[in-house]
């Protein structure tokens, strides 16, 4: 794990690989506790026979359930020793580019 010793330490490596988390699988019953969490229960994330007939593939996991990853992945790559507590402020220029 990298470790900062301010925040504006960890500001200043904008554009820079902090570091790599461990592998998290995410497998179709955290997929269907998401939905059933959010509410949404959409065909191409809760059933995957649908989705193999018509799509010749599996489930695809929500957008926001990767998104809503970061804060565990992040806490496996970084801290900084200055924050004694940190928020989520929100997102700018979110994009899902590719399925999970």
């Amino acid at each position: 794990m990298r470790v900062f010793e301010t925040v504006a330490d960890y500001v200043a490596e904008k554009g820079n690989e902090i570091g790599v988390s461990d592998w998290l699988t995410i497998d179709q019953e955290r997929v269907n506790l998401f939905a059933d969490a959010t509410g949404d229960h959409q065909w191409i994330h809760i059933d995957p026979e649908r989705t193999q007939k018509e799509l010749g593939m599996g489930t695809i996991a929500h957008g926001y359930l990767t998104l809503s990853l970061l804060p565990h992945l992040m806490g496996q790559i970084s801290s900084v020793k200055s924050a004694t507590r940190g928020i989520n402020y929100g997102s700018d220029k979110v994009r899902f580019t590719n399925m999970v």
